[in-house]
């Protein structure tokens, strides 16, 4: 009995997690805080633009020099685009949610006036697309910002229907026609690069709408013929496909930008030649700080580069998706898996047709390639996205029994509304008319030969009768 009560009293030894466990089991952990969501999307935000200034330091310096005379001229444009979309960023953090949905209609209607005022004069032409406003010596393109405004305005209406949108007229009216537009009045830029992330901002707001299979068999069917039948009236798009198809057939000429994306990608190796060692940048890869980042990351930082660049994006998505899936206001959780679709899926085509999976289209890498509309409208989705991060019931619930935090002290962030969905409406009620005889909202309709009926053809037997005699004594 005293060896069985020493026993008992002897605390027990837990197992400390070894291997793998050991890393899996404390992340694990952290994944369960409230605000986990936020702090790993300021934490792979932080590190893609750093990562993403690091590299058109090392990509653009060549050309930066040959055009400019300085080797960081390219740079410090870069840095001035950052500055402007951590505005937006911070704009977007503060921005109420109730805000932004009440104007997601104004905003789309001033984007689609913007794509049609910069096919006029007012639209300046680079690199034989009519896509950009120049106002002293800024320019930027308002398809990048209609992306944005297309899944707040799309979110808006499809939860607003969502009841209704088992019917087909109630789920593509109006977002499809709104859609159809926006792509003519890119097309006629042209920017075919634009149309494509456009189509896939719809497909994802009707995918998280729980829109039917078949809908996305006739929507990918007439994409594919919208596509071959564009690249037959376009010479420049029929030699992307034929050159994707057999890069060997012109390699100096169409199929030079591919092939020289894939030498750079084969001299990188495991570990790359080093940071700033590169030389697909002397002039041999077009467009290496821009289009082709990622082929001079391969080059420099090797596969480990590359593959620090895909975790990146897939943290992307998957805390994306996180916060679409624990937030509870249907608008939230559809905005922010289509932002996240939008964002993944850019820099899955931009990695896709730099390693030759893909026919190339001229998308940049999100937040890494050089360039302000992207840069800027990129950096306004992760605030959005931390915005709605702040949004989940247990966040809420945190922040208001905890306070803000460090890092809400420090951004002066106010607590969060937590999400009440719309009261049920009530049964309008009939007002009662003035109209003499006129029966009122609540009166039943009575039987001809029942008793009320009987009293009431009395009483109007009487008031005739009193009316005669006082015209008979008139």
């Amino acid at each position: 009995m005293t060896t069985s009560a020493a026993t008992a009293r002897r605390p027990r030894r837990t197992r400390k997690p070894t291997g793998l466990a050991a890393i899996t089991t404390p992340l694990t952990a952290w994944l369960t805080r409230p605000l986990a969501s936020f702090h790993l999307l300021l934490a792979v935000f932080g590190l893609l633009t750093v990562f993403g200034l690091v590299m058109v330091l090392s990509a653009s310096s060549v050309d930066s020099f040959t055009s400019a005379g300085s080797s960081y001229d390219i740079f410090i444009r870069q840095v001035i685009y950052c500055g402007a979309g951590l505005v937006l960023f911070y704009g977007a953090l503060r921005l109420p949610v109730r805000q932004m949905r009440k104007h997601s209609l104004t905003v789309f209607g001033g984007c689609l006036l913007l794509l049609l005022l910069v096919l006029t004069p007012l639209g300046s032409v680079r690199n034989g697309a009519q896509s950009w406003f120049v106002f002293g010596g800024i320019s930027f393109q308002p398809v990048e910002f209609a992306k944005i405004s297309f899944a707040l305005w799309g979110a808006h209406v499809l939860v607003t229907k969502r009841g209704l949108l088992a019917q087909y007229r109630h789920l593509l009216v109006p977002v499809v026609p709104a859609a159809m537009l926006m792509f003519a009045l890119v097309m006629l830029q042209p920017d075919l690069g634009s149309t494509i992330t456009l189509f896939i901002v719809l497909l994802a707001l009707m995918w998280f709408a729980g829109a039917p299979l078949r809908l996305f068999g006739v929507s990918v069917l007439g994409a594919i013929t919208a596509s071959v039948v564009l690249a037959m009236v376009a010479q420049y798009r029929m030699d992307r496909i034929t050159t994707f198809l057999d890069p060997a057939s012109d390699p100096t000429g169409r199929g030079y930008h591919a092939r020289q994306a894939l030498f750079a990608l084969a001299d990188g190796g495991l570990f790359g030649r080093g940071l700033g060692q590169g030389w697909s940048k002397w002039q041999y890869l077009p467009n290496a700080h821009n289009d082709f980042i990622f082929a001079v990351i391969g080059e420099e930082l090797g596969f480990v580069g590359c593959v620090i660049v895909l975790v990146l994006f897939g943290t992307t998505a998957y805390v994306g998706m996180r916060i679409a899936a624990r937030n509870t206001d249907p608008w939230i959780r559809l905005v922010a898996a289509t932002l996240t679709a939008w964002l993944v899926g850019q820099a899955a085509i931009n990695v896709g047709y730099v390693v030759g999976l893909l026919p190339i289209t001229g998308l940049p890498l999100p937040l890494i390639s050089s360039g302000g509309s992207s840069v800027v409208t990129t950096m306004l989705v992760f605030g959005l996205l931390a915005n709605f991060a702040r949004h989940e019931p247990e966040a809420i619930a945190a922040l208001r029994s905890l306070g803000p935090g460090r890092v809400g002290k420090l951004l002066r962030l106010s607590t969060p509304e937590p999400y009440r969905p719309p009261a049920k409406r009530r049964p309008a009620r009939t007002a009662p008319t003035s109209r003499p005889g006129a029966r009122s909202a609540g009166a039943q309709p009575t039987r001809r030969g029942s008793p009320d009926a009987r009293n009431r053809t009395a009483a109007r037997g009487k008031t005739g009768s009193r009316a005669q005699t006082r015209g008979g004594h008139r």
